[in-house]
């Protein structure tokens, strides 16, 4: 399942409407995993800021994830609706400063450029070659043949 919230690309901010509908998604589909950014993650060595939606759409994940979607007092609108609390098992950060967990993507790397590819007001051709560039230096620190994804890896639920 995909979802569109239909937010303006580089405009967003972490608000309680934005929480409520990651909440709600994550209510419906009910998954064992979520995947997000790590929202503490500003200055990345002395090249890079990180862009403000990135964060607040981490944030907003983030706090979607736990507390707001395992518990029946917050956004009680959502249970009105039949969207029964759910608690998401493993939480997994990427761009984070404490990597623990690395993942062979070798035989997705084309589909997660291709991916990227459709973000076409940001991103040109140049970014397969940017991302295989990060990936393959992920899977050497894993000590993998080829690409690599990294995380830090919270359990939530044990």
């Amino acid at each position: 399942m995909s979802a569109f919230l239909g937010y303006a690309d580089g405009t967003l901010v972490h608000t309680l409407e934005l929480r409520r509908e990651l909440t709600r998604l994550i209510r419906e589909i009910r998954p064992y995993r979520v995947v997000c950014m790590d929202p503490t993650v500003v200055l990345v060595d002395n090249s890079y800021i990180n862009h403000p939606d990135h964060r607040a759409a981490a944030e907003a994940a983030l706090y979607a994830t736990f507390p707001s979607a395992g518990t029946r007092p917050i956004f009680p609108e959502l249970l009105a609706e039949g969207y029964e609390p759910h608690d998401v098992t493993e939480l997994y950060v990427n761009f984070s400063y404490k990597i623990d967990t690395y993942v062979d993507i070798s035989s997705t790397i084309d589909r997660k450029v291709e991916s990227l590819l459709c973000h076409k007001s940001q991103l040109g051709p140049e970014v397969g070659e940017m991302v295989r560039k990060w990936s393959a230096e992920a899977g050497e620190k894993a000590g993998f043949v080829c690409y690599a994804e990294q995380f830090r890896v919270m359990k939530l639920q044990r």
